[in-house]
């Protein structure tokens, strides 16, 4: 198992575009505790003649590796401080890698983990790499099909990105679910969950008249506490119709809400996972605040679908265009569903009372950086918030009907 990563500065003036193209991903996980199988098939294209192949792991036990179902020889990669280096590959071909991952025992929740019974995957900003190697780089597009393979009794619930295909029960009391996503996505947009949960169920109808299917996933004990988190949701979906034009364009949206999450959500394409703060609400318990961010996070999360999954990040640097573009978005959002001039008044207390204290210390930093070591560091209020001001003030200068025409 190779878990060496060394600590470097990525600099922003040394960007290059990738030389290869992924036609295609196909997954296939074999759920189990402790020993996961993840069996990744690559449909590539080299786009700059003889050029190595970089593939980014952590935590990984590889166990084969082939091209074409030929087995690779020895001499034709290296791996070396998490990067597998793959050199004279055919121009077009079929990688084909199996893996060995521990969900259990990944305390970090980063990737793949085991949680509260329950598996779960968290890949912002670079946790594919800890389910397989991949050019974890969100400028890499492709459409993914992933195919999940676990224990029926103890994991009932099997989803991933996208539309659901193909099922089916298997031996020994498994079962298997296959999903496809018809649009490219980047690898920090997968998810998978496979658990023992219970459904709320609804369906919105789309400006154009289609159907689609809503899901919200989470423990049977909560899912009675998930029905203002779907009402936020269609309110989403209907607002950025009208204001934004954007239409859902899956058949089926879903949210899983988990106890164990790093973030407080996660837009994964067509399957959002939620840390249970922000979907849960009892009105016997929950205060007017709780409602409020409840439908904020709904929100921000499904608005993700065009700001930052269709139209998404060349690098880690430009982050801002998607979160700082996403958090204006979804402050217009909470203002139209309630008061434009409270929630404004509560925006510029956050800034003042937070983002400006960032500025001024030693943690100050520009909405798009020159350089990080760790680009987990940059999630922070200056990206985010004062990154939306900086789209509040381009909305401004340059009125409706053009920013509106410069987003479309």
């Amino acid at each position: 198992m190779d878990n060496a990563q060394p600590l470097e500065t990525i600099q922003l003036g040394d960007y290059q575009p990738p030389v290869y193209r992924l036609h295609s991903v196909a997954l296939h996980f074999n759920l189990q505790e402790t020993v996961t199988i993840v069996h990744s098939r690559l449909d590539y294209e080299c786009l700059q003649q003889r050029a190595p192949l970089y593939l980014y792991g952590d935590g990984l036990e590889l166990l084969d590796i082939r091209i074409d179902d030929r087995e690779l020889a020895d001499s034709s990669y290296a791996l070396a401080g998490g990067r597998l280096s793959i050199t004279d590959l055919p121009a077009r071909g079929c990688l084909q890698i199996r893996t060995q991952i521990d969900p259990q025992n990944n305390t970090r929740l980063e990737g793949l983990y085991l949680s509260g019974g329950n598996f779960c995957t968290q890949c912002e900003a670079e946790g594919f790499r800890r389910i397989t190697y991949f050019p974890d780089r969100p400028d890499v597009l492709t459409r993914y099909t992933t195919t999940l393979e676990a224990d029926k009794t103890r994991y009932p619930v099997l989803l991933a990105n996208g539309n659901h295909v193909a099922g089916g029960n298997l031996e020994n009391g498994r079962h298997w679910a296959r999903w496809y996503d018809p649009f490219p996505k980047p690898s920090y947009l997968f998810a998978l969950v496979a658990g023992d949960l219970a459904c709320l169920e609804d369906q919105f109808t789309t400006a154009s008249g289609r159907q689609v299917q809503l899901y919200i996933y989470a423990k049977s004990p909560y899912i009675n506490r998930c029905h203002h988190a779907m009402a936020s949701l269609k309110k989403a979906m209907r607002w950025d119709e009208q204001r934004f034009g954007r239409e859902y364009d899956l058949n089926r949206y879903m949210i899983v809400a988990v106890d164990d999450f790093n973030m407080g959500a996660m837009e994964n394409k067509g399957l959002n996972i939620f840390n249970t703060k922000y979907v849960l609400a009892d009105p016997k318990t929950a205060t007017d605040a709780d409602y409020r961010n409840v439908e904020g996070v709904i929100a921000h999360e499904y608005f993700h679908n065009w700001s930052g999954n269709r139209v998404t990040l060349r690098d880690w640097f430009q982050l801002s265009l998607k979160e700082g573009f996403t958090v204006y978005r979804d402050q217009e959002f909470s203002a139209a569903m309630g008061s434009t001039a409270v929630k404004r008044i509560q925006d510029v207390n956050v800034l003042r009372t937070y983002q400006f204290r960032e500025d001024a210390g030693p943690l100050a930093h520009p909405v798009r950086p020159q350089s990080y070591a760790e680009i987990n560091n940059f999630y922070t209020l200056t990206v985010y918030n004062k990154g939306a001001e900086v789209v509040r003030m381009v909305a401004t200068l340059l009125g409706d009907t053009v920013f509106r025409a410069g987003c479309d």
